[in-house]
């Protein structure tokens, strides 16, 4: 069995999938673009998205009574691998040992015109 996780410290799903699934011990967030709870993008910089994005997972995380140190994988999407190290260090500033897991894809466009878009799996 399953359980939806729901915040409004994270924006709402902007289609049929919910913020996060927790299935036994662990929780699976949707990804994460750089939108305000409020639904707006107001991130510029990839720093600023990445920064947002991680804002986001957290809030969704901290709703299921987990935080980052909970996150056993991560998945980082970018629309340029230019960016890499950029967003690598906004994640390393939010991510503590001993890290997660961690694929990162280069992607041709993601929602809303964002840059960068992150999805983790966390273990409670």
């Amino acid at each position: 069995m399953s359980d939806i996780i729901r915040t409004e410290k994270a924006p709402e799903a902007i289609g049929p999938y919910s913020q996060a699934v927790r299935v036994g011990d662990f929780v699976f967030t949707s990804g994460q673009i750089p939108l305000t709870p409020a639904g707006s993008q107001d991130a510029e910089t990839v720093a600023e998205q990445a920064k947002q994005c991680i804002d986001n997972v957290e809030a969704i995380l901290n709703e299921a009574g987990l935080t980052l140190a909970n996150v056993v994988k991560t998945t980082i999407f970018l629309t340029d691998m230019a960016d890499f190290a950029t967003v690598n260090e906004v994640y390393g500033q939010a991510f503590q040992e001993p890290y997660p897991a961690r694929s990162t894809v280069a992607v041709a466009a993601l929602p809303k015109g964002a840059k960068v878009e992150i999805e983790v799996v966390a273990h409670a």
